[in-house]
């Protein structure tokens, strides 16, 4: 299913079982075959011919610099890894992925949050003069706005500049403040199941997402654990790898 169709619905579904269906049915009245017959992969492939859409998405391991967000499309919830590389420079932000400029804004706010926070989090000032940071948001043809990646690009900066991986079980969602608090989004069933989709089973929310969990079908919310917090220093401490 997931390789012809993607929506929010089940029109398009209904749509290709129909066509399934239809070009059987030519088959059995030209007496090619059987009246009975099971529909498997490799008959789907034979009558719709080739994935029409692709899930690159993977679940990865533990990585330096690297986060996985939860995003609301029009056809539903995805995954949104972040990346973040640091090179010799002047302190320079770099950002690609063809990012809105809500987005970008975002990836500002988490690196002034990190900056001010320095101390606490274990990062040298200094090293914010020395180098460049570039932000990356991977599939850079997908246009990409709105600012619930705020703890993700938080907690990539913070991972690039620390050397802490973060975790690769667990996706986040939530918009930020300058004073690194975590304000409410939208779309958390939809991102929820994209998060089990991808088999990420460990889910940050914003506190005042919590009202919203009902909204997840339970055998679903009975699966996965959802961690709401409030401020973005409780995003880290679950999200970056204990030394």
């Amino acid at each position: 299913i997931d390789g012809f169709t993607r929506e929010a619905g089940v029109r398009n579904l209904e749509r290709e079982i129909g066509s399934v269906c239809r070009k059987i049915a030519t088959e059995v009245a030209e007496g090619k075959r059987k009246r009975k017959f099971v529909v498997d992969d490799k008959a789907v492939e034979k009558y719709l011919g080739a994935d029409r859409f692709s899930y690159t998405d993977e679940l990865r391991g533990d990585e330096v610099g690297c986060a996985t967000g939860l995003a609301w499309t029009s056809v539903g919830g995805t995954t949104l890894p972040v990346e973040v590389a640091l090179f010799k420079g002047k302190g320079n932000l770099y950002l690609t992925g063809k990012l809105g400029e809500v987005m970008q804004e975002s990836a500002k706010i988490a690196l002034t949050y990190v900056k001010m926070h320095a101390a606490e989090i274990g990062i040298d000032s200094k090293t914010f003069e020395e180098y460049d940071v570039h932000v990356h948001v991977p599939e850079g043809a997908t246009p990409k706005d709105g600012p619930s990646a705020g703890v993700t690009l938080a907690t990539a900066v913070t991972s690039a500049f620390t050397g802490k991986k973060v975790r690769g079980d667990v996706a986040m969602t939530g918009e930020i403040t300058l004073r690194g608090k975590v304000l409410p989004i939208g779309g958390l069933k939809e991102k929820a199941l994209a998060a089990f989709r991808l088999g990420v089973k460990n889910v940050i929310i914003p506190e005042q997402n919590k009202k919203d969990l009902e909204e997840i079908p339970e055998n679903i919310r009975k699966e996965m654990k959802f961690i709401p917090v409030s401020t973005v220093n409780e995003v880290l401490k679950t999200a970056l790898v204990k030394e």
